[in-house]
């Protein structure tokens, strides 16, 4: 069959560490390609639309956006297919598989910090994928930027990854996302014009069969009450249209019968509804009922299955289960096993990089995921939505190689500190059974130690990073590997302040609790029985009655009472929660209130059960 070349389309990816500018940059090219009507007050990071992607200032999403230029060559009006990657390597389930539609990239790198532990990361997939690489050195306006040398570590880093030599002769486009200008020098432009020159010269066109029968590779999901399941993916072959019969066909080599009710492309951040589209282009169809990411669409007459969607396994997992404890349906909306069990299998049809397994008890499952914050961003989305539950500690997943050795994951950790800080930081990392594998100034006056570590001893390690260094430590980790297991990891240094007895918090009560450690609640608060209301100074745990009211015989001790002064308690967010978890703790979610509990709320019964514990190990 005849191959043709779509002149008139390319498909692209953004790529880039944490923070690296991805996303305030296609607001640029969506100004400048006049998506926008010119009265229109737009807000920065459009494409950030999910609430917990604009708090925490990351995309957690890929999201497909499409704009149309004119070719200065040719005159020939050019739709560039644009999708925006998450940047963490928590959430390498989505770039894996977004990488799959596009035919090149831009890999952004910041002109001051140069390449990070997550550029590796989604660069390694791009050129495992065999994809052209457009190299973008953003905010060159910095004052440290260094042009050259990002340059040269950029090289550098497409050279350690295997990159052909094809690969390796990228081009390099100058640029200051945040005021929309870029050059083919440090000595940028007015607008981005350089940049999308570079987009029509250097990312190849879709080379495709249009005669060839239907082929469609499902990439991404979302869920409409209206319209069903509605599959994005880019057509390899054939074309589709709007009512026609089609099959898809699943994992298990199933061919399910469907028909198309409706489909989209993308014309700037909006979906068009069209009769139908060809070869090369990226598209939303809806109307096949129980189609999963990685399945193909094809022609019911000669049904060709696609290469499916290879993901890397999961590292850390998490229980979830009902919430059991005595504040059980106060605050949420969704509390039964059958809405969290429904909810969580619903999650994994979209979320590629997530696992959900049953457990004895069924009233819990087993969620895995590729990190402490892929399966927090499940948690904090869960809780928004209304649901109740309890989840565990986080703990990782262990591999047996062929040989019948305990495998464990390994991070690569890549810490940017003060001189100062060198010391403290070493020394917890190498209690950590951490291996520094390289150390070196930075030209910002910063010190990068890189270290393999297994995930075990970096799970709760980022809340104490942050303490020793004062706030002004960059920890960025990404999966390395599985290896032999290390050595024993302390656990948790600190042990619980738990609430004696149910009742209402009172300032008396909180003020003689002081003293023990550091409170995470202040006084009118309501707790029960077995809740963790604060850190220990000491490892061990202390039951404390932040409940107990003083005895007040006349006016002048009420109002000394009235006067007395806290310390402002800790606020715990939903990150540290999990962090501070010991391995007998549950952390309690609801829409309203994040709360610590022992798993075994009565005193006696949990001193009784440790007692056993210790017996069976030392028998």
């Amino acid at each position: 069959m005849m191959k043709t070349t779509r002149t008139d389309l390319r498909n692209l990816a953004i790529i880039a560490h944490v923070d690296h500018g991805k996303t305030t940059l296609v607001d640029g090219l969506l100004q400048q390609a006049h998506v926008f009507h010119e009265n229109k007050v737009i807000r920065e990071r459009v494409l950030d639309s999910n609430d917990l992607e604009r708090e925490k200032g990351i995309t957690i999403l890929s999201k497909n956006t499409a704009i149309e230029i004119a070719d200065p060559e040719t005159d020939q009006l050019v739709k560039i297919n644009i999708v925006d990657t998450p940047g963490h390597a928590d959430f390498g389930g989505e770039v894996e598989r977004v990488l799959n539609m596009v035919d090149g990239v831009l890999l952004l790198v910041d002109a001051a910090e140069g390449p990070r532990p997550q550029t590796r990361f989604v660069l390694q997939k791009a050129l495992e994928l065999g994809h052209k690489v457009i190299v973008v050195i953003n905010k060159v306006d910095r004052k440290l930027a260094d042009t050259s040398q990002v340059l040269n570590d950029t090289f550098d880093l497409f050279i350690e990854l295997g990159a052909s030599e094809e690969q390796a002769s990228f081009p390099v486009v100058y640029a200051i996302a945040t005021q929309h200008r870029a050059g083919h020098t440090p000595d940028i432009g007015p607008d981005l014009q350089p940049l999308f020159e570079t987009i029509l010269k250097s990312i190849p066109a879709p080379v495709v069969e249009i005669d060839h029968p239907l082929q469609m590779l499902v990439t991404s999901l979302e869920y409409d009450n209206f319209r069903g399941p509605t599959a994005i993916g880019r057509i390899f072959a054939g074309e589709i249209k709007i009512g026609e019969q089609v099959v898809y066909l699943t994992s298990d080599s199933k061919i399910v019968p469907g028909e198309i009710s409706y489909l989209y492309d993308y014309q700037g951040l909006d979906r068009r509804e069209v009769d139908q589209a060809r070869a090369g282009e990226i598209v939303a169809v809806a109307g096949l009922e129980g189609i999963t990411i990685g399945d193909t669409i094809s022609d019911p007459q000669n049904p060709i299955s696609l290469p499916r969607i290879k993901v890397e396994a999961p590292t850390v997992r998490m229980s979830f289960g009902v919430n059991t404890s005595p504040f059980f349906g106060k605050e949420g909306t969704w509390k039964t096993s059958r809405k969290l069990r429904e909810r969580l299998f619903r999650e994994i049809k979209s979320n590629l990089a997530l696992r959900v397994e049953e457990t004895k008890n069924t009233d819990t499952l087993l969620v895995s995921g590729r990190g402490e914050l892929h399966l927090a961003i499940l948690i904090e989305t869960m809780r928004r939505e209304g649901y109740e539950f309890h989840v565990s500690r986080p703990e990782v997943i262990l591999q047996t190689s062929s040989s019948g050795e305990i495998m464990e994951p390994f991070e690569e950790v890549r810490i940017e500190i003060n001189p100062d800080d060198i010391g403290i930081v070493m020394e917890s990392l190498n209690n950590r059974q951490g291996e520094l594998k390289e150390m070196r100034e930075l030209s910002t006056g910063t010190v990068l130690l890189t270290f393999l570590a297994p995930t075990r001893g970096i799970l709760g390690f980022r809340h104490h990073f942050l303490t020793m260094t004062k706030g002004t430590g960059v920890l960025n980790t990404a999966f390395h590997s599985f290896a032999p297991q290390a050595g024993h990891v302390d656990a948790r240094s600190h042990g619980s302040l738990v609430a004696w007895e149910t009742g209402i918090t009172t300032t008396f009560g909180l003020k003689n609790a002081e003293g023990r450690g550091t409170l995470f609640i202040g006084p009118g608060i309501e707790v029960y029985r077995g809740m963790v209301v604060g850190e220990n100074q000491r490892p061990d745990d202390i039951e404390i009655n932040v409940c107990k009211a003083k005895h007040l015989t006349n006016m002048r001790n009420s109002i000394r009472e009235i006067n007395q002064r806290l310390v402002t308690p800790r606020e715990m967010s939903l990150d540290q929660c999990i962090e501070f978890l010991a391995d007998d703790e549950f952390l309690e979610v609801t829409p309203k209130n994040l709360r610590i509990r022992k798993r075994i709320l009565d005193h006696g019964t949990r001193i009784r059960e440790s007692k056993r514990e210790e017996e069976k190990v030392i028998g």
